[in-house]
């Protein structure tokens, strides 16, 4: 009797490790407090968007919260290989990212960015960005600069990660389309005044400035400019793209000219665009959920993960099952050669050369329009 007892225990003991290792898990790093929870609080949010399970797994999900520190993230990003995730997913800054990255890359754990990290040459080989790349946005914006007659330009910038590859695509493309790059300032996500960059900026007197900031925080110059009596145009990187920008700037928002993902304005593209039908999807399905007007960029990357992750975890199934190092390696293989992959932004295609796995068409120009946005002409 003894013996039977100690048989069923252990096959049912056996039963639920079989069945906990055929779970998903996922680890989401990200920031829920700090100043980039404009940007991050987003991104949780559309981890609820998810299905609770793909190809007959169940998806289990931990979020933590990194408030956009990159030791916060590494901390995290280890917690997760404690845990044995499966996938990480994070952060929602450049430098967090880059720090979960790093863990990512030690570990063998596949990692889905939304933050367009740069990384040196093969430190990317677990880290898949959905995102598109600076040099493709930063082109976009010059092509609206060189259209409308602008011949000098100045940065207004942070000083991190994020900042510094715009300042740099920048250095290297403003002067095949024209334009000379005069005045550089820089500032931090911390500072509460940037009064003596945009002065500099003003005293210039360049066609144009393009601002690199983030979320809420890109309202600080945009009003500073505004404030000190700049006439020319504003541009602004995709990260500007938040409902806090539009509050905290206000009617100093009007006139700025941003590069974005285009399922920030997914009714007005033409049937034609690749991401049309995905992004309108994305808009309802979340808007729905969490209100009109709460759609960001950064939640449409993370909506778009699962759209990534119905394709290429089938084919990792074949090879390994979830919470092995053998499902890991064959989710990341997957994810690099799958193929074209229908997203908010349009096709996706990762390749061994290239873990961003988007190109131009991912852009569009958009202006405030009140507290909403619309497409620039």
């Amino acid at each position: 009797m003894k013996l039977k007892s100690a048989v069923a225990v252990a096959l049912a003991s056996a039963f639920m490790s079989q069945a906990a290792l055929a779970d998903i898990t996922i680890g989401v790093s990200t920031s829920l407090t700090g100043p980039g929870a404009s940007l991050g609080v987003p991104v949780r949010n559309a981890t609820t968007l998810w299905p609770a399970e793909i190809a007959g797994e169940k998806l289990v999900v931990t979020i933590l919260d990194d408030a956009g520190d990159p030791t916060a993230a590494t901390k995290n990003g280890w917690r997760f290989v404690e845990d044995k995730v499966d996938l990480m997913v994070g952060a929602a800054n450049t430098p967090a990212t880059i720090a979960l990255a790093q863990v990512a890359n030690e570990a063998k754990v596949p990692q889905l960015s939304p933050a367009p990290a740069e990384l040196p040459e093969g430190k990317d080989y677990w880290t898949f960005r959905v995102v598109m790349h600076a040099k493709y946005y930063t082109d976009g914006l010059l092509e609206h600069m060189k259209a409308n007659g602008v011949k000098t330009l100045a940065f207004l910038g942070l000083s991190d990660a994020y900042g510094e590859s715009y300042l740099q695509a920048f250095k290297e493309k403003a002067e095949a389309a024209g334009i000379k790059l005069t005045t550089i300032e820089r500032f931090t996500r911390a500072d509460n005044s940037v009064a003596g960059q945009a002065l500099s900026v003003v005293a210039g007197n360049p066609d144009a400035v393009v601002v690199v900031a983030v979320g809420g925080g890109a309202a600080l110059p945009q009003k500073a400019l505004k404030e000190r009596g700049y006439q020319g145009k504003i541009y602004h990187t995709a990260a500007s793209v938040s409902p806090d920008f539009l509050r905290l700037a206000g009617k100093d928002a009007q006139g700025a000219l941003v590069s974005s993902g285009p399922e920030q304005v997914a009714e007005q593209l033409p049937d034609s665009h690749p991401g049309k039908a995905n992004a309108v999807k994305f808009v309802k399905t979340y808007e729905d959920k969490f209100g009109a007007g709460t759609r960001t960029q950064f939640a449409a990357h993370v909506y778009d993960f699962a759209l990534i992750l119905e394709k290429v975890v089938p084919v990792a199934l074949k090879t390994a099952k979830p919470g092995t190092p053998e499902f890991r390696t064959a989710l990341r293989d997957a994810l690099e050669n799958y193929g074209e992959i229908a997203t908010t932004k349009g096709m996706l295609k990762y390749t061994p050369q290239d873990h961003w796995g988007f190109g131009p068409d991912a852009r569009v120009i958009i202006t405030p329009n009140g507290n909403d946005w619309k497409l620039s002409n």
